[in-house]
């Protein structure tokens, strides 16, 4: 009997739980109801649900445009330019990873003198962590503030796309410092990559300063950058400046083999407005802005770096050149010189195409109390 008396007991506390547990999942329910607008099209959120202070949900569905298969010509493109074509007006994204707060809020963003926009991809940790200690490292730099932030997509699916969010995860929890959206990070979205983040400017830094825009592989002496914004005339980021590699008097690549194939079908002009080389430029808060707002009557181009330039030219605005800005590396007058000699370095902007390893030697190398040099930049 004082068995079947503990059995019931248990039961019944079993179905307390239970009724318990599907009381909560229903107001649960209620409560994701009551947040979202629920439309055809997509599902937007009336107040942001945050799961942690790592992720921001939000979503929209963006519908293939299956239109673009009647454009002439169409079924012999490559698959990733079916696939652009397909997509090219899908401009809004999931947001994984936000740090509203990098700038210290939209009212005081003006406190951010640079603000450096590394693109990265998630598979890309190495370049990052050197970054943080060397070039990238935030900090107070004669008298005004570097800040830094990487912005990503997603790579791989499944399995493997999980681990590669949870890395940049864990490193935006220890360092604050990661945007992630949720659209594929690969060379024809870059574009959109620098679009979202134009937006998230506007909305959370729109009176940082300065910006420097560039990849995770360039080496990038942000010191002389500093000092050579603070020492522009009439300008404190409240009017136009683009400057970098300049890059003018070129079109589109035709070549189906080349990486920066654009036919007809996406752009039918042969010539590109004047852009500076994507590695790394540098441009004011105004003209950012400026960039974007123009970027809301623009068709996506896949090459970013001349999409900018495409969104200058109808603001009838331009870029110029920076002879310290070496997207295409330094030439060396003789092959027995030392490449990576730290005096060649020590007075530019930007070098592309580093390694790791290579940014770390150099940004201490360049840093060294003793270093002494008699030598100049080599002609680039």
């Amino acid at each position: 009997m004082r068995k079947f008396k503990a059995k019931t007991l248990l039961l019944a506390a079993a179905v307390g739980l239970l009724i318990l547990h599907l009381f909560k999942d229903f107001s649960d329910s209620k409560t994701l109801q009551h947040n979202f607008d629920v439309r055809e099209d997509q599902v937007q959120l009336r107040q942001p649900i945050t799961k942690s202070s790592s992720y921001v949900y939000s979503w929209t569905r963006c519908q293939q445009n299956t239109s673009a298969s009647n454009i002439t010509g169409f079924s012999s493109l490559p698959g990733n330019i079916k696939d652009f074509l397909y997509y090219r007006h899908c401009r809004h994204f999931p947001m994984l990873l936000d740090v509203p707060e990098k700038c210290g809020g939209a009212e005081k963003s003006a406190e951010v003198f640079l603000l450096l926009v590394i693109k990265s991809s998630p598979v890309n940790y190495d370049r990052r962590e050197v970054l943080r200690k060397t070039w990238a490292k935030e900090r107070l730099h004669n008298g005004v503030w570097i800040r830094r932030i990487f912005i990503s997509g997603t790579m791989d699916s499944g399995f493997e796309k999980e681990r590669l969010n949870k890395l940049l995860e864990y490193e935006k929890s220890e360092y604050n410092d990661i945007l992630q959206w949720d659209f594929s990070d690969t060379f024809y979205n870059l574009t959109l990559k620098q679009i979202l983040f134009l937006e998230w400017m506007e909305r959370n830094c729109p009176k940082a300063r300065f910006l420097f825009n560039g990849d995770d592989d360039v080496f990038a002496n942000t010191d002389n950058m500093v000092e050579y914004l603070q020492n522009l005339k009439d300008n404190n980021g409240n009017k136009h400046l683009f400057t970098g590699h300049l890059i003018h008097y070129v079109g589109p690549i035709r070549d189906p083999g080349s990486k920066y194939f654009i036919p007809v079908q996406v752009y039918e002009s042969d010539s590109y407005p004047p852009y500076c080389g994507g590695g790394g430029f540098l441009l004011s808060g105004y003209t950012a802005l400026v960039i974007y707002n123009m970027s809301q009557s623009i068709t996506i181009l896949p090459i970013d770096d001349v999409y900018m330039g495409m969104c200058m030219a109808k603001a009838g605005l331009g870029p110029v050149a920076h002879i310290a800005v070496r997207t295409a590396g330094l030439h060396l007058p003789s092959k027995t010189l030392d490449a990576y000699d730290p005096c060649y370095y020590r007075d530019i902007l930007l070098v592309h195409r580093f390694l790791p390893i290579q940014i770390y030697q150099m940004w201490h190398r360049i840093h060294d109390p003793n270093l002494i040099c008699t030598k100049q930049p080599a002609d680039g």
